[in-house]
């Protein structure tokens, strides 16, 4: 077991390794600050993360890059209505012995089999395929031909939706998005940074990206995440905030009873923790605070809660109604 002094020397280390691959990143990415600290505390918790954005947002550059400095094997599906479950996971081939001449069935892997996975545009794909990738996320291993074959470690999804073409499409049903650990709003980019980014894609400047950790480093720090200790005030808060979600609790906020059809369930509490312990430890923190629980409160909740009929003609979006419980929801309230 890891001596209380080892894991302080440790969370520094991750909080330097953080500090290297952000600069690594801005070799060719500008701003995207949340997106990135977000993508970080999901790799480092153990979670998987869904992008909405517009395309055009470099969101493909960002992880691509992300792998590169990360030492992880990358590969990117995109996704299209006509896209099989073995498609993704692998299938059976009937293959001869040259030497026997005996056929046999061997699998041949599918793309999921890698590190950082890019599924691009996820909910253009039917639901049949959807659960095929998120049987994978889940369980870590893909089943063919009554074998079980396990993923690569570390192993993350980092799937995309474009907000605005919706037609055709089939959205990820509520039980499925709760896969993910964190709902990320990738948003345009102020003046300032496109400005940046326009001077830097259309220079011949190529950056050379540095390695900073490798997959046996990464596993090892996700380790050490969940060695963090949490103050039972934080756990006390954390369950305030998920419980004051739920509309028939009665300790939920009278907004709340008004404006949501469904609150979070456990999952959100759990993800809450772990991503505020991650958070902490990127920060080269040994503690988690009511700040980290606040700050990872947003891309936890934005994908779990529905607001009612009631709120959508308001105008309330989920973000509005997580921000306005943030600010209801005192840091010393017990659920």
């Amino acid at each position: 077991m890891n001596k209380p002094t080892d894991d302080v020397e440790a969370v520094a280390k991750l909080g330097e390794a953080r500090d290297e691959v952000v600069i690594e990143l801005r070799k060719v990415i500008v701003g995207m600050e949340e997106v990135i600290d977000e993508m970080l505390i999901s790799i480092f918790a153990q979670g998987h993360c869904l992008l909405i954005g517009v395309p055009g947002l470099a969101k493909t550059l960002l992880v691509s890059t992300l792998a590169k400095t990360l030492s992880l094997s990358f590969k990117r599906i995109q996704f299209t209505p006509d896209l099989m479950p073995s498609d993704i996971t692998g299938t059976e081939l009937l293959q001869e012995d040259p030497e026997t001449h005996a056929r046999v069935f061997k699998f041949m892997e599918g793309p999921v089999f890698t590190n950082l996975l890019l599924a691009d545009e996820i909910n253009r794909t039917p639901p049949k395929t959807q659960a095929a990738l998120l049987e994978a996320m889940q369980e870590k291993r893909v089943s063919s031909g009554g074998t079980d074959y396990k993923l690569d470690k570390p192993f993350f999804v980092l799937a995309t939706q474009n907000p605005i073409e919706q037609e055709g499409t089939y959205p990820l049903p509520e039980a499925q998005l709760d896969r993910f650990l964190f709902n990320v709003m990738v948003k345009y980019p102020s003046r300032e940074e496109e400005l940046g980014i326009m001077r830097s894609v259309t220079s011949a400047n190529k950056p050379e990206i540095k390695e900073v950790l490798d997959g046996k480093a990464i596993i090892g720090f996700q380790e050490l995440v969940r060695r963090i200790p949490v103050a039972d005030h934080v756990f006390e808060y954390a369950a305030s905030l998920i419980r004051a979600t739920r509309p028939d609790e009665d300790e939920a906020p009278d907004f709340v009873k008004e404006f949501m059809s469904w609150g979070a369930g456990p999952r959100a509490s759990l993800n809450l923790i772990l991503a505020g312990k991650a958070r902490a430890a990127l920060r080269g923190r040994t503690h988690v605070s009511i700040e980290d629980i606040q700050a990872v409160c947003l891309p936890v909740l934005r994908h779990r809660i529905i607001p009612n009929f009631a709120a959508r003609s308001e105008g309330m979006t989920s973000d509005i109604l997580v921000e306005r419980l943030l600010k209801e929801i005192p840091a010393g309230a017990k659920a």
